[in-house]
């Protein structure tokens, strides 16, 4: 592990028991085109459970997770003109790309084959990349957003992966079109902020899931329009064929015929949970129906600057449960048993000097 300029403090994972635990390491100068970041606060993403504990395959250790980043500008480089010292800004899941490929031309950086992600990822330097469960952050410049003044750091933080991992398909895919029908498959964090994005598009949304217990807090805090447990075959055949889209934000493995079945006629479903077993896909609703299944991954720092903008003029936030660094352990055991409304935050710039 290379040893780099800025002294950095935070919480990592070292094997695939996933266990976080204080580790001291550095990040490198602030350069001509970089900005470093004093972290304020950071959104646990079910990602980073996934990685903590090797589950897609691919982690290298140490790794420290976090990629929902809120903080402060505390440097900036001689050829950052967007940002100065104070400022607060927001960094999301990736960190660079090529910046030349056709791709990053389209501003779709995080489809780059480059693409550089802000943990767990190899930066240009060769150096190992770690997030947000940290003091500090450098990052080029490109890469970081401007945070609205009337977005809260701390329940606005998990937008910047759950926000436009949501925001991104319901764009590219049409799910902007107002009095069409959207159901919403799975309440978590990245479905409660589907619902939330969903009603500000003027959609009228159906929440599905396998929790009857969910109900009142859909329809009565999120102010989805009806509810429909997934398990229940008399309400799902009720509901067949009444939905124009469903974004499927699911990350256990679960079966997509009763979702399918749920569509119009030209319906869209668009997945974008990552379990980690193939899900089954049965042709014959798609061909009889043609129907379409897609995918998505986040956005591009154009289209996620965008989200954010919008967010902030529709008052849209995550549910939050604030946390202090010490108590991730238990927070990510509980994000593994869908234990929380809907989106934990750990209140970094609070908790972790009193660790070091």
């Amino acid at each position: 592990m290379a040893d780099l300029p800025q002294k950095a403090f935070g919480w990592a994972a070292t094997d695939i028991c996933g266990i976080l635990s204080p580790f001291h390491f550095s990040r490198r100068e602030n350069g001509a085109d970089d900005v470093t970041i004093k972290i304020l606060y950071c959104g646990i993403c079910h990602s980073d459970l996934h990685t903590a504990k090797n589950e897609w395959g691919f982690t290298k250790y140490p790794v420290v997770p976090g990629h929902e980043i809120v903080g402060l500008v505390t440097k900036t480089g001689t050829n950052v003109e967007k940002f100065k010292v104070g400022d607060r800004v927001g960094v999301g899941v990736l960190v660079g790309s090529c910046r030349t490929c056709d791709i990053c031309q389209q501003d779709l950086e995080n489809y780059c084959r480059k693409v550089i992600f802000t943990y767990n990822s190899t930066d240009k330097d060769g150096t190992r990349t770690y997030g947000g469960y940290s003091d500090i952050i450098v990052v080029d410049q490109h890469f970081v957003l401007r945070f609205p003044d009337n977005l809260p750091s701390d329940a606005g933080a998990p937008l910047l992966c759950a926000g436009i991992t949501v925001y991104s398909p319901m764009k590219y895919y049409g799910m902007t079109e107002s009095g069409k029908h959207l159901g919403v498959a799975g309440l978590g964090g990245l479905g409660h902020v589907a619902v939330k994005l969903g009603k500000a598009f003027g959609l009228k949304v159906t929440v599905i899931s396998t929790s009857p217990k969910k109900e009142a807090e859909a329809i009565n805090k999120l102010d989805a329009d009806a509810f429909l447990v997934s398990t229940d075959p008399v309400q799902l055949k009720a509901a067949m064929g009444t939905m124009d889209f469903i974004i499927d934000t699911i990350a256990a493995v679960h079966p997509l015929a009763p979702l399918l079945d749920l569509l119009k006629m030209n319906g869209k479903l668009v997945t974008v949970g990552l379990p980690d077993k193939p899900l089954e896909l049965p042709i014959f609703p798609l061909v009889l129906g043609r129907k379409l299944v897609g995918g998505s991954d986040i956005g591009g720092v154009k289209e996620t600057q965008e989200m954010l903008d919008f967010c902030a003029k529709h008052g849209i936030t995550a549910d939050i449960e604030l946390i202090q660094m010490d108590y991730i352990n238990t927070a990510l055991e509980r994000v593994s048993r869908s234990d929380v409304r809907y989106r934990f935050v750990i209140d970094v710039g609070s908790s972790l000097a009193s660790l070091e």
